[in-house]
């Protein structure tokens, strides 16, 4: 036997309760008796009611309760097998991991605000496949699509700004990850959210794009900084911060390349959303978009349901409830007669 709802175990107190206050009535009515009625009065009285009566009925309503309480934890034996079907979308997410990452124009940085809009993103998930592609001057698929939301988030936890090796940016990695990324077959419910500040210092973008809409994908872009510039915070081996600085020791500034990330979604039938302090756009881009996409059904898993069995212990709580009704703590005065 499982259970289905162990938090209802707190109702425990209530047999307990129901328990001591049988025994205090009893107590308590024996007091007011021998308070106010003559000894031989009391003595008729006395004879009239039974003690063992009562006790069977104190005992017939604690156990009703019991069985009440066992039916509220959702008692559950046997099982059956049934086939579970998904519908979502595939979406991939390529998240700019460069150290023009840690610039915090957006609290704490860019990276970390970045994740934290992830996180918020997969709990409105339902039936979406997920995956995730992290790039930098090269690009990996850290997970591959999943239903699993977890491991997803447990991967997703790992990323940082040494994830990738190499440096630089190279949006053009991403998407050529990204087109790789999909199982082949249906050249729709595909859907690439490209994170980044746009800044791509090798290859060609808008090539890779005609070939990503192709393939029927749909790229949303996120664009995070500004297009006035931020430094870039880092801190050293001794924990000292100080800003990040190219070959020839000037400070490095990075800029947001709104226009690159426009036409990049354009192309696709995507839409691209500028992060701010208040609305990173994530969840605005799913409810709004992604969410209204047509849906494909997955390939079905088989469960487990285990069959429910609280009506066993609530019918036999009524019979209880019935029976203790009828009982009276009054015996038949015909008896002491004879």
């Amino acid at each position: 036997m499982r259970f289905g709802n162990l938090s209802a175990l707190h109702w425990l107190w209530v047999i307990v309760g129901v328990g001591i206050f049988f025994v205090w009535a009893y107590k308590h009515r024996r007091k007011l008796l021998m308070r106010f009625a003559h000894q031989q009065v009391l003595g008729q009285i006395s004879l009239s009611f039974s003690l063992k009566k009562y006790r069977l009925k104190a005992i017939l309503l604690v156990t009703a309760i019991f069985f009440l309480l066992i039916a509220l934890l959702q008692p559950q034996w046997g099982f059956h097998w049934r086939e579970v079907k998904r519908k979502g979308v595939d979406i991939l997410i390529a998240v700019d991991v460069s150290k023009s990452m840690l610039a915090q124009d957006i609290k704490p940085n860019r990276l970390e605000r970045s994740k934290l809009a992830i996180k918020d993103l997969v709990k409105k998930l339902k039936g979406d496949r997920i995956g995730l592609i992290s790039f930098a001057g090269t690009s990996f698929l850290q997970c591959p699509l999943t239903l699993d939301y977890p491991g997803f988030l447990f991967i997703l936890e790992d990323l940082g700004v040494d994830t990738i090796p190499r440096g630089g940016t190279s949006i053009s990695s991403a998407l050529r990850e990204a087109i790789g990324g999909y199982e082949g077959g249906e050249k729709k419910h595909k859907v690439l959210v490209l994170i980044t500040d746009g800044e791509d210092h090798e290859g060609n973008p808008l090539k890779l794009v005609e070939e990503a809409e192709k393939e029927g994908i749909n790229i949303f872009c996120i664009g995070i900084g500004t297009q006035e510039g931020e430094l870039i915070s880092i801190v050293n081996d001794k924990g000292k911060k100080s800003f990040l600085k190219d070959k020839n020791g000037n400070v490095v500034k990075t800029r947001l390349n709104q226009e690159i990330l426009q036409k990049i979604a354009l192309k696709t039938g995507g839409s691209y959303l500028k992060a701010t302090p208040l609305n990173f756009g994530l969840n605005l881009i799913y409810d709004k978009k992604i969410s209204k996409m047509e849906k494909k059904e997955f390939t079905g898993k088989m469960a487990k349901f285990y069959e429910e069995r609280f009506g066993v212990f609530l019918f036999l709580a009524l019979c209880l409830l019935i029976l203790e009704f009828f009982i009276t703590t009054y015996q038949d005065e015909s008896l002491h007669k004879k």
